[in-house]
């Protein structure tokens, strides 16, 4: 797809949207980061002394951070949409040479919403996990690790350069690896966290190697200095940058090829799956695509890349969403989809843009509300998560099977709901364009609608209806109220968030930062388009109504086909990655080491060994006797003279 004339007329010459020099409350930006990190530190390099007050201090840094955010925000409405972008240089952070980066803040319409997300969200899940993590003796650590990631997403999408945000990034990956192994006693959740820190540890050479060919190709990293350069830039340079950032933002967001790590990373306490899958980490893929669209629009081939990826991924995540016993490797599976459609929306250029991340704001809202409504699930079953051996819960749980309901409807894309308006306008997005992508696209998105409708409806369905599949010993019974008030609050945006964006205009708010785009229209009518989303809606929730409430459900799961085992197992990716990296890998560094032991350790012991019997010999010729002595210096003498007549 080509760029459109009018996005390349609001990109301008100095980026997608001109910045100006922070003020007001914005100029307290650093806040954002401030709040967050500061708890961070008083409860690590506090100890045990603040078990006691350190998670409520945490949670409330961290809606501090919101007040801040929303302040902000605030602002920001009231001033025109070309003046609302502004930057705050902090301090001089790497000067070097030709290779000057100051520290800063960048403020517009994308990061913001962003921000309001993680920010919202993550206090949510704050005040939820004082309920979850009541009883945990080291629960000031994982308060800490909370705000500790809070802190370096928000570094992330107010970063004003790519060195910064890379430090974000980095801080993200280090976070989720504390908090998916916080419970590290446990070996099988150890190496989860090791998985998803090694698997991210891919995506980001892509990251560095696109940063250093930034430098290399436009003098800077800055978003600013990389948008005004990259249209006089060659398009390979161009072409290269933009691949290397779509591999880091595949690492991060667990997109195709380097998604396996997202399922293990479920062994982490359930209020941190709701943090990674709703507010943070996921996203940052998707955010770090949408900030560099001034590169990813000169960049088709690049473009093309992201929405294949996207394509696979939640064609991938929808049938490993189908075959998940596990409700929260179910979810899991679920948000590798989703965030699928948000990367291929990205992909689609200016016209997707702005509803990949008008998806990831709604979806954040319903995905964070059905994880906390599976921990509330596993807190009143056993810390169980197999849902053959729940069922007919709704009953017991009131609270969380109706702040559940709306997470369903709304991922489902019931109409009206959030989902409806932000899913489906990507859909009609994908049905854009000429040739055969739009019909490949297109109908990828919607197939995969209705799958989504179907593996959706069966976790509803196993957990909440049918008959009752309980253990012996098994007594549900509703959350505390810490737990139960964010899962409604996050209900109500289930429901409503989607109505109130559209309405008020959010593609439209996100036009100076990522651009506009002409007058398109699908290849199908959008109305055909909803009617035939809203059919397959339909028959997922029917075939998962009849298997799995009307019918009886067996509590051990069957066999099952090829292509069930097939997805049950990951699409068999961690076999693929044993086989095709680990263990070539591992006899690699076999090799190497024996190499190392045979050549270099060898030669070393050698020389020792030749040294040692040298001087074992040399040494009888110091025996203590005179004569012995004598007679040496005599043949010396004799072979110096001897050396003297021979040269005469």
């Amino acid at each position: 797809m080509t760029l459109p004339t009018t996005a390349l007329a609001a990109l301008g010459t100095e980026g997608a949207a001109t910045v100006h020099q922070a003020d007001g409350i914005a100029g307290l930006g650093w806040l954002l980061i401030a709040l967050p990190a500061l708890g961070a530190a008083l409860l690590l390099l506090g100890g045990r002394r603040t078990n006691s007050f350190g998670p409520a201090l945490a949670t409330g840094l961290s809606w501090a951070s919101f007040g801040v955010g929303a302040a902000i925000f605030v602002e920001m409405l009231a001033k025109p949409a070309d003046e609302r972008a502004v930057t705050r240089t902090l301090y001089s952070w790497v000067p070097a040479g030709s290779f000057h980066v100051d520290a800063g803040i960048r403020l517009d319409q994308l990061s913001i919403a962003f921000v309001l997300l993680i920010t919202f969200v993550g206090s949510l899940i704050h005040v939820y996990s004082l309920g979850y993590m009541a009883h945990d003796p080291d629960k000031r650590r994982f308060f800490a690790y909370l705000n500790l990631f809070i802190a370096a997403m928000l570094t992330l999408v107010v970063a004003d350069s790519y060195l910064m945000l890379y430090v974000g990034w980095e801080g993200v990956g280090l976070a989720s690896y504390l908090l998916i192994g916080f419970w590290n006693w446990n070996p099988p959740y150890a190496s989860a966290a090791n998985k998803a820190f090694f698997a991210n540890r891919v995506g980001d050479v892509g990251m560095s190697l696109a940063i250093m060919a930034m430098f290399a190709c436009f003098g800077t990293v800055t978003f600013t200095g990389v948008d005004a350069a990259a249209h006089n830039a060659p398009t390979g340079w161009v072409t290269f940058i933009a691949l290397m950032l779509l591999l880091a933002a595949c690492g991060k967001s667990a997109q195709f090829p380097l998604q396996s790590w997202l399922g293990d990373a479920m062994a982490g306490p359930t209020p941190v799956s709701a943090l990674i899958h709703a507010a943070t980490m996921v996203t940052a893929g998707v955010y770090l695509v949408v900030r560099s669209s001034s590169l990813f629009n000169l960049a088709p081939t690049a473009q093309l890349a992201v929405t294949i990826v996207g394509a696979i991924t939640l064609t991938m995540g929808a049938i490993i969403g189908c075959a998940k016993d596990d409700i929260k490797k179910a979810l899991a599976a679920s948000t590798m989809s989703q965030i699928g459609y948000m990367m291929l929306a990205a992909g689609l250029g200016p016209v997707g843009y702005a509803f990949a991340i008008f998806h990831l704001l709604t979806h954040g809202f319903f995905k964070a509300g059905m994880f906390l409504g599976a921990g509330s699930v596993m807190h009143a079953m056993g810390d169980r998560v197999d849902m053959r051996t729940f069922g007919a819960l709704s009953g017991k749980m009131k609270t969380t099977w109706i702040t559940f309901l709306c997470g369903w409807l709304a991922i489902i894309g019931f109409p009206l709901l959030s989902g409806f308006w932000s899913k489906d306008k990507i859909i009609e997005a994908a049905f854009i364009g000429e040739g055969w992508r739009p019909w490949v696209f297109g109908l990828t998105t919607m197939l995969v609608a209705g799958l989504t409708a179907f593996y959706m409806s069966r976790l509803f369905f196993l957990t909440f209806h049918g008959r009752r599949r309980w253990l012996e010993g098994d007594h549900p019974h509703e959350a505390p109220s810490t737990m139960t008030i964010p899962m409604i609050v996050l209900a109500v945006g289930s429901v409503a968030l989607g109505a109130v964006l559209n309405f008020a205009g959010f593609p439209g708010w996100l036009e100076p930062v990522v651009g506009g785009h002409g007058e398109e229209h699908p290849v199908l009518p959008v109305l055909v388009i909803t009617l035939l989303t809203q059919l397959l809606m339909v028959i997922g929730v029917a075939v998962a109504w009849m298997k799995y409430w009307r019918d009886e459900v067996p509590q051990v799961a069957p066999r099952g086909s090829a292509v069930t085992r097939l997805a049950a197992n990951d699409f068999y990716q961690d076999a693929f990655n044993d086989g095709l990296f680990v263990q070539p890998g591992n006899a690699l560094a076999n090799g190497l080491a024996a190499g190392d032991d045979t050549v270099v350790d060898g030669g070393a012991r050698g020389l020792g060994v030749g040294l040692m019997d040298a001087a074992q010999s040399l040494r009888k010729l110091q025996n203590g006797y005179v004569r012995s002595y004598a007679l040496t210096m005599l043949a010396g003498i004799v072979v110096i003279l001897g050396t003297m007549w021979v040269m005469q």
